[in-house]
């Protein structure tokens, strides 16, 4: 709470009565609520900004002919899990791109671990230079048919409301059951209200009256537009809408319109989920203003829409914008072209300078008995077999997951059914149709799905990873089924993580013992790990338009059209039901 003596310390300030704690001199800055660059210095004390025009500071900063003063930029959705790091080691990585704050999700670890996996994430975040909100994960596991680690209901999400970090209710991915108004979901809308908290969308291709009934449900949000129309449509009804521009799903340039008036008022930037290789090369929300400029975007807008736009979404009301009363969550970007960022501050202390972290020591974490039996020991399935892997339906036709190029959107295929010496049954190089196979993890079932699937473009071997969206249970991917089994049982060796195989040689793994999503060791190892093995892929066949993990894991996710998947077999999503893979007409 603001105590009277910090209040009046700020107005004497403010009013130039008394010198501020830090001044920026003579700064180029960016007004996000009159869309223009303001020449002046920008005065701050006890982490927030107090005032705009000519101050004096008990300690100044010259930020160099050109430089532009920013607002710190905020990620409005986003699994920190998928940055297969640590929340320390995530820190590390998007603070020197000038992110000072992100609203996350963690259904990942949720779906694995349940609430112990959500503790965990909370914990790990408290004393980060990086702020983390929270939004609780609303579907876990994502449709009833899904096989996760845990189920949350309402009862179990209900105490986590007592945290003022937790925003509101996470992607409502069940909008099939949103429309029906089914009880459970009812009983989680309810309780987010009751508790004045937000509820976050995910509902791709929802139209018409189902979306009316959707956003009447409560829902504010939606991170699934893929093209124009849908997103106008969805922000007619008063939806904000995140484009999203992330490792997997990349919605940019679809929805460049965005960035115009008025749709822009309405807009902001989100990565949803983002690997390590994509947060060193390229960036994060830093990234994703670049591009938006280099296709044409106002530079302010573009600043706007992944600062102030999202902390205006989330109810945020101190964050994003520089202005008397924000959080001087600044950055120092050198100009709008090359867009590099120099230095970031978090409520006026220098956390990021060229590229480097500048975060504290690391606290000691210390974890409760539950979380370390669910999160740090969450592998339970027996040694996978090779005849684990047969498929045991007959029929003269197959049908198989059609991958598309950078969407999570995948197509329904019709194909003769066809063995070829060398390769599992149903693989056809040719047609870039290889094997897929999903294993429960998490309580030893003994469950697997069998599938196909084209697009990947693996030509030899197999890759296995504990990374599967929602529920997270192992999936493998191959052109035979000696390497396939022996890829999946070095991830369940490693407790989780990815690995590669080719003539039953491992010829690359990456362990991944926290809840089999993340790991301890620095993001720059995970990083060189990831690009040995996807290099190794390159030449087995994986095109550059695939992101080998990333898309392999979407391919189990049982709420995004057309088919995925897990291990309950073949999943039709319009349907909401398990197809056949082999048929007859």
């Amino acid at each position: 709470m603001e105590s009277e003596e910090l209040l009046k310390k700020q107005i004497l300030a403010a009013s130039g009565a008394e010198p501020a704690e830090l001044v920026f001199k003579n700064a180029r800055i960016v007004n996000v609520f009159t869309e223009e660059l303001e020449e002046a210095d920008v005065a701050v004390t006890a982490g927030y900004i107090v005032g705009i025009g000519n101050y004096h500071g008990k300690t100044e900063v010259e930020l160099g002919e050109g430089k532009i003063l920013c607002p710190a930029f905020l990620d409005g959705h986003i699994h920190l899990e998928s940055s297969m790091v640590s929340p320390w080691e995530f820190q590390k990585t998007v603070l020197p791109h000038g992110t000072s704050c992100v609203i996350t999700d963690p259904h990942e670890i949720a779906n694995v671990a349940g609430t112990a996996g959500i503790r965990y994430m909370m914990e790990a975040t408290k004393n980060l230079d990086l702020e983390v909100y929270f939004m609780l994960p609303s579907c876990v596991p994502s449709t009833p048919l899904d096989e996760s680690g845990a189920v949350l209901g309402a009862e179990e999400l209900r105490s986590f409301y007592e945290s003022e970090r937790v925003l509101g209710l996470a992607e409502l991915m069940n909008f099939y059951g949103t429309v029906a108004a089914e009880d459970g979901i009812l009983k989680k809308l309810l309780d987010a209200k009751a508790n004045n908290r937000l509820i976050d969308g995910h509902a791709p291709f929802l139209s018409g009256k189902a979306l009316n009934a959707y956003v009447t449900a409560g829902v504010t949000s939606d991170h699934e537009c893929s093209g124009i129309e849908e997103a106008k449509e969805k922000l007619r009804r008063g939806q904000w809408i995140m484009i999203r521009e992330g490792t997997a799903a990349q919605n940019l340039n679809a929805l460049m319109p965005l960035f115009a008036h008025p749709y822009c008022l309405r807009s902001l930037l989100v990565t949803d989920d983002k690997h390590p290789e994509d947060l060193m090369e390229l960036g994060h929300i830093d990234y994703i203003i670049k591009k938006a400029i280099k296709n044409g975007a106002d530079p302010i807008t573009a600043i706007r829409m992944g600062s102030y736009n999202v902390a205006a979404c989330f109810g945020l009301k101190h964050k994003g914008a520089i202005a008397p009363g924000y959080e001087a969550n600044l950055v120092v970007i050198d100009n709008f072209d090359s867009f590099r960022v120099e230095q970031v501050y978090q409520k006026g202390r220098l956390v990021a300078e060229q590229g480097k972290c500048l975060t504290r020591k690391r606290p000691e974490e210390k974890w409760d008995e539950e979380i370390r039996r669910r999160v740090f020991d969450s592998f339970h399935m027996k040694e996978i077999r090779e005849e684990d892997l047969f498929l045991k339906a007959r029929g003269e036709k197959q049908r198989v997951i059609g991958l598309q190029p950078r969407e999570l959107l995948t197509r329904e295929l019709i194909v003769p059914w066809q063995e070829k010496e060398g390769y599992a049954p149903g693989v056809d190089i040719d047609r870039d149709i290889i094997k897929l196979a999903v294993f429960e993890r998490h309580h030893a079932s003994g469950h697997v799905g069998i599938g196909y699937v084209s697009g990947y473009g693996l030509k030899k071997g197999a890759v296995a990873s504990s990374v599967a969206h929602d529920s997270h249970n192992l999936i493998v991917a191959g052109t035979n089924d000696r390497d396939m089994m022996i890829a999946g049982n070095r991830v369940r060796e490693n407790k989780g993580g990815l690995a590669v195989v080719v003539d039953g040689e491992v010829i690359g793994d990456l362990p991944l013992p926290i809840a089999g999503l993340m790991t301890d060791a620095c993001v720059s190892q995970v990083e060189k790990k990831l690009q040995e093995m996807k290099a190794a892929l390159s030449r087995l066949g994986i095109p550059d338009t695939v992101d080998a993990f990333m898309t392999l894991a979407f391919t189990s996710l049982p709420v995004i059209p057309k088919l995925r998947l897990n291990t309950y077999g073949l999943i039709d999503v319009d349907a909401q039901r398990v197809a056949a893979v082999r048929f007859d007409e």
